[in-house]
């Protein structure tokens, strides 16, 4: 059984699937609202090649991957190992390009997405992948739409058949705006597979051009989120990229570009991650007048089974050859060359929280352009974060806290200006614990700015954190971890140390304001089961020494800039 778009929407709703294996699936509360993002090249093809679309079966070579497909076991695997490394090199068979069937798909996309979206109750957005992975390396860009199917249905989504640089993207999506009078916006995902072409400095990787102003005018327009976390790795940082963050390794998952052609390099990571892309973007502005990489951050799940399922206890898996099952942890996720990305190292992450005023396509895409989201790498804890000037200690006792930081600052993906004499920049953090989730170890501001060299930097800050009446900050500064009460055996935790909220006001001890700096904040929760600790109860296993067992699931803001008047 093949999954589709009706089916990730009715999962998302709440209600109970079949998976393409046969397992019943739930998740454990409803989502608010859900895109359905298929691949614009070759749009609903795999579905199609395994059902055996007559016109796709004419090509000999769709007819085998079909015959594989439909066989089962390694067989199927291996073909659709096939179909993912065709799409990469740009050698899909023609017939599966077709854009007359890309159309007939596309408006039954558009027409399942129209019959699901429930404006205030649950909005089924419409969107699309594009698929940019010239050479292997991953440039894939998530477009989503504020319009309804009227104007969505007017043009095909764009493909890597006409362009494999972004910047062709973002001038289709000028012109759907200008023929449609609708609004689009895109944001990249993967950077840890992009072998560092994801946040370029000096030349564009696709065209081998000096970057511009008006690259950097482009990309701030139309990109204005990055996917930091989702199943194929965190993206936030990298723990050689930054040394002194003792939670920098996690989920790291940094093989070599996407489909493993060429192993990943140091020299690469750079310009592969979020927190380095942000202090990068404050450095490019001053070259080019604009920051390109001035992003609000979300989480997604990138599964490919219909099911944004990332529970840790209630994880689908990244395809349909990663259900649940004894031998996933073990059987990888995806094979080429001969270099595989092993099952057991898939996150289970991720989600995106959106601060709108509504649940409707309009209210959540405008929240996405200003930047008001935040990503969690699963637990749906409730993040805020305003900065400001006149923020006091006491407004971290307040019960209403979105009505004192409306009131005295700017919300995540805000800009601050120009310092008032002899203030430093404040902040309101605050975060509430998933109700079924694990408590909360710390929260911490991480700060980066450009110094009056013309260097970047970064300084992470613990601000407030769980057990305050016993732990307490070392010479360093550093508030000691939090203990850890998973009992792995048996897959379970005891919610008996942290906090179930944090809230506070944090003041920048080294505030400049003659320099440019971003602020965002990352919340992270006490130890819990990993997935693979799950899996390891639920079938009996003894998994290898390599395979992690716990894990500390966070959420990360958007961030606050600061900027300073010239």
């Amino acid at each position: 059984m093949t999954l589709g778009p009706e089916e990730a929407f009715r999962f998302a709703r709440g209600e109970e699937v079949t998976t393409s294996h046969g397992l019943p699936f739930k998740l454990s509360r409803p989502l608010d609202w859900l895109v359905v993002a298929d691949h614009s090249d070759g749009m609903g093809a795999m579905k199609e090649i395994i059902a055996g679309n007559p016109n796709l079966l004419k090509d000999p070579v769709v007819k085998k991957w079909h015959t594989a497909m439909r066989t089962g076991g390694e067989a199927a695997f291996e073909a659709t190992m096939e179909v993912i490394n065709a799409f990469s090199q740009g050698k899909v068979p023609k017939v599966v390009l077709d854009r007359t069937f890309q159309q007939t798909v596309w408006d039954d996309y558009i027409d399942i997405a129209e019959r699901f979206n429930e404006p205030g109750r649950f909005t089924a957005m419409i969107g699309y992948e594009w698929t940019s992975t010239e050479k292997g390396n991953n440039l894939h860009r998530n477009v989503l739409y504020r319009d309804g199917g009227d104007r969505a249905r007017r043009m095909v989504p764009y493909t890597t058949a006409e362009s494999f640089n972004p910047e062709d993207l973002w001038k289709w999506m000028a012109r759907y705006e200008e023929a449609t009078g609708g609004q689009v916006l895109t944001l990249a995902h993967n950077g840890n597979m992009s072998n560092g072409i994801m946040f370029p400095v000096e030349t564009n990787p696709a065209t081998g051009k000096a970057l511009s102003g008006d690259y950097a005018k482009q990309r701030a327009r139309w990109e204005p989120l990055y996917e930091v976390t989702q199943i194929k790795g965190d993206g936030e940082t990298h723990p050689l990229l930054s040394t002194d963050d003792e939670f920098a390794d996690y989920e790291t998952l940094a093989l070599g570009n996407l489909n493993l052609t060429v192993p990943k390099e140091d020299r690469m990571l750079k310009y592969e991650y979020a927190r380095e892309a942000l202090k990068n973007g404050l450095l490019l502005e001053t070259k080019l007048g604009t920051n390109p990489y001035k992003f609000g951050m979300v989480g997604s799940t990138d599964t490919h089974t219909a099911l944004a399922a990332v529970e840790e206890d209630n994880y689908i898996g990244k395809h349909a050859g990663t259900e649940p099952s004894a031998e996933r942890w073990n059987h990888p996720m995806a094979k080429f060359q001969g270099r595989q990305y092993e099952g057991y190292a898939m996150a289970s992450s991720g989600y995106a929280g959106v601060w709108a005023t509504d649940n409707t396509r309009k209210a959540l895409f405008d929240a996405m352009k200003r930047k008001e989201v935040y990503a969690t790498t699963g637990p749906r804890m409730l993040v805020r974060f305003w900065g400001g000037w006149n923020f006091v200690e006491d407004d971290g006792n307040s019960r209403l806290p979105a009505a004192v930081g409306y009131a005295k600052g700017v919300p995540m993906g805000g800009d601050l200006t120009q310092a008032p004499n002899g203030k430093s920049a404040t902040f309101l953090v605050a975060a509430l614990k998933d109700p079924y989730g694990a408590n909360l170890d710390r929260i911490q501001i991480v700060k980066g700015w450009l110094d009056k060299g013309g260097k970047t930097q970064e300084k992470v800050y613990d601000v407030v954190w769980g057990d305050a009446e016993t732990r307490k900050p070392g010479a360093d500064g550093k508030v000691p971890a939090v203990g850890n009460t998973v009992d792995v055996a048996n897959a379970t935790w005891r919610n008996t140390i942290g906090d179930p909220e944090l809230i506070t006001v944090w003041s920048d001890p080294d505030f400049d304001p003659a320099l440019k700096a971003f602020y965002y904040a990352r919340v992270i929760e006490i130890p819990t089961p990993r997935w693979t600790a799950y899996d390891a109860k639920r079938f009996g296993l003894k998994m290898s020494k390599e395979v992690l067992m716990t894990t500390q699931e966070r959420a990360y803001t958007s961030p606050i800039w600061y900027t300073p008047s010239t």
